[in-house]
């Protein structure tokens, strides 16, 4: 008897941006398939560009995801095993409504950031409500990193303790070109992100204005993703003239073909679960300058494979660069061993496909 789960993602499926995730998705698919295990997938849209084509897709087009669960399961009835979650809110009355309809065991996945400030007073006692009023719904509690457990027991309740694990994301490691050399001084930089303002790239602006002339006239940044936030980084760049030295390359598909092409990744975000660029980014030997918020101080190691500072300390931020650029301080050793033995696709997908065996 085939053994029949759910996965629910409020995920948009965007063929023009495939990233770690998509892959995670079809691996997992893939891997329940081979163990005689039917997976229902409920995103908020249908596609079916990559392998989203072999997954089963249920009723999709709807905006609320977890509404176009609930009536699936009230009126199939459903005999599932396990409902997962991944970027669904935690503690709602949705996992209360869940448990009324079906048996099954219910995983939450979390990929959220936090607040860099925390969340408000309000919001944080609401929370602690939810997770005394609903948290009994959710068997298992799943944090990307250590840093979002001990978020989800900062929200909703140290007592969730026993129900909470950590399980890393993983990227597709055979795909990710290697650098063979680095450049020891003058070397060059990447932004691989979203373009929003959490993301701090208005931040390294900022910090690129205050380097010594002769170095922002040969400092090269290129920066792939798109967003909402980049007419006014385009603005920014254009007050302090330095269009010179930033480059927007747009969406790319094939950035695990890219990130090779540079010396070092630049992320200096304000807010972080778990990146997977900067598991990319290492994967294919290119140290990561970024920020010690979320999960980041987990895989980056002060200059051992990375650089790591305060979010929004623009100050430190031009130190580095500068002594980045200069060659007087720089990463020696190869940062790809680190992800290919913690932080696989792979072992991601493994480490899940243990949940419900």
């Amino acid at each position: 008897m085939t053994k029949k789960i759910a996965v629910i993602c409020n995920y948009k499926l965007l063929p023009e941006r495939i990233g770690g995730m998509d892959y995670f998705f079809w691996q997992f698919d893939k891997k329940c398939k081979e163990n005689n295990i039917h997976v229902d997938w409920f995103f908020p849209n249908i596609s079916n560009h990559g392998k989203y084509s072999e997954l089963t897709i249920c009723n999709s087009g709807e905006s609320n995801v977890e509404n176009s669960f609930l009536k699936f399961i009230e009126k199939n009835k459903p005999d599932y095993s396990h409902v997962i979650t991944h970027f669904v809110e935690l503690c709602t009355p949705f996992f209360q409504k869940v448990k009324k309809t079906t048996k099954a065991k219910i995983i939450a996945v979390d990929h959220n950031p936090r607040p860099l400030g925390g969340y408000s007073l309000k919001k944080r006692i609401n929370k602690k409500i939810k997770g005394l009023l609903f948290s009994k719904y959710i068997n298992l509690f799943v944090g990307v990193s250590d840093y979002t457990v001990n978020e989800i027991l900062k929200d909703f309740g140290i007592h969730l303790k026993s129900k909470t694990k950590t399980i890393y994301n993983g990227v597709v490691i055979d795909k990710i070109l290697i650098r063979e050399n680095r450049n020891l001084s003058k070397p060059s930089f990447l932004i691989a992100s979203h373009l929003r303002e959490s993301k701090g790239i208005q931040d390294l602006i900022d910090a690129v204005s205050f380097l010594p002339k002769e170095i922002k006239n040969e400092l090269k940044i290129d920066i792939y993703g798109d967003g909402p936030y980049k007419n006014q980084l385009i603005e920014k760049i254009e007050q302090y003239s330095l269009q010179n030295c930033f480059s927007f390359k747009g969406n790319k598909p094939n950035l695990n073909e890219i990130f090779f092409q540079y010396d070092y990744m630049l992320q200096p975000t304000h807010m972080e679960c778990f990146s997977l660029s900067i598991l990319e980014s290492l994967a294919a030997n290119v140290p990561v300058v970024t920020t010690n918020v979320g999960g980041n101080s987990e895989v980056i190691t002060n200059q051992e494979n990375g650089f790591i500072i305060e979010a929004k300390d623009i100050k430190a931020l031009t130190h580095i660069l500068q002594d980045i650029y200069l060659g007087n301080k720089k990463i020696s050793v190869n940062t790809r061993e680190l992800i290919a033995n913690s932080f696989s696709l792979p072992k991601m997908v493994e480490d899940h496909f243990d949940l419900i065996k």
